[in-house]
């Protein structure tokens, strides 16, 4: 038996990881830490907690007691790293936050690495390090040689923790790996993403703001097939490597929204455009020939479907959006706007 820690995994891409791990390898511990912030919450975890295998601790992956605590008593083989601060339009309101987690925390995490001699560090990363790119060049996308050139203070705090890793791996020879993905959506997503905030306004009846113009293109990836990829990164990925992964699905996000409000029955009345977010990336692409070739991996949920599933699990489960949102409707989540 092995044993993982997810660090992150009461969210939204590190909640389907523990249920995708719980579900394909029986007999390994999983182990979920997470600080449980606004976008972390235990109904994401609930189909895992009557499971023998699987242990929740809370803990912040900054702290570095907490850090020392988890590693003595649960000696893990594996340390996958989810823990992050992502919301663009927060990093805007305020950096410093993004800065202590996704910088400090990844250092602290990799130092305990170090000394417990874990078998394979691996960094969840964002296509976002790259910058954007031309709406009008569909032959350009993000490759693992794309330099990195960051918008938001989001991006800049992932980009930081990416070169840490790889420094840590040249430095100390730490076994380490980073996977560098496009959008995510699918079931779990915190409601200030677009996707579900879209569906939860729409159900609602309540107004849909949209960026700018709303042409702004992103490649969309199915959290399901995220997660097939991840597992084969950690296990089959070259040590100090960075794989790219992408749904090879672009859509602007004007019309993902006319998607959702069709589906939902809705009138395209309800889309508000709202000032455009500053230094707003126009497109996202992502290249996914490396890990294509290395690991015979690909996406493999159309967004058509996959779509159509996430908007059935949204509407059959909101229990789980009204769990998760209680606590931070004072901020007024139904005009926040999205990644």
């Amino acid at each position: 038996m092995g044993t993982y820690v997810v660090t992150g995994g009461a969210g939204f891409i590190g909640g389907n990881f523990v249920h995708y791990m719980l579900d394909k390898y029986p007999r390994q511990r999983i182990i979920c830490f997470d600080a449980l912030t606004y976008a972390g919450n235990m109904e994401t975890l609930a189909p895992a907690l009557d499971k023998s295998n699987f242990v929740f601790i809370e803990g912040d992956i900054a702290d570095g007691d907490a850090v020392e605590r988890l590693f003595v008593s649960e000696s893990p083989d594996y340390l996958i790293n989810f823990a992050a601060e992502t919301h663009v339009d927060r990093s805007i309101e305020n950096a410093s936050a993004f800065l202590r987690t996704n910088i400090i925390g990844t250092q602290v995490l990799m130092d305990a690495c170090r000394r417990y001699g874990v078998r394979r560090f691996h960094q969840v990363s964002t296509d976002e390090v790259y910058g954007d790119l031309p709406i009008n060049r569909a032959d350009m996308k993000f490759t693992e040689e794309t330099p990195i050139k960051t918008s938001s203070p989001y991006s800049a705090s992932k980009a930081a923790a990416d070169l840490l890793v790889l420094a840590y791996h040249r430095t100390y020879r730490l076994d380490v790996s980073i996977s560098r993905c496009s959008n995510n959506y699918g079931e779990y997503q915190y409601p200030e993403k677009l996707i579900p905030l879209m569906i939860m306004n729409a159900l609602k009846d309540a107004p849909l703001p949209v960026y700018g113009n709303g042409k702004n293109v992103r490649d969309w990836l199915y959290v399901k097939d995220h997660c097939r990829a991840l597992d084969a990164i950690l296990h089959r990925g070259r040590t100090g490597e960075v794989y790219n992964i992408g749904g090879n699905n672009e859509m602007s996000n004007i019309d993902v929204v006319k998607l959702i409000v069709e589906a939902l029955n809705k009138p395209e009345s309800l889309i508000t455009y709202v000032d455009d977010r500053p230094g707003h990336d126009l497109r996202y692409a992502i290249d996914s020939a490396k890990i294509q070739k290395e690991l015979h991996w690909e996406a493999e949920t159309p967004f058509e479907q996959g779509i159509g599933q996430t908007i059935r699990w949204y509407t059959e489960n909101r229990r789980w959006l009204e769990a998760v949102t209680k606590n931070t409707e004072s901020r007024d989540n139904e005009s926040r706007v999205w990644k």
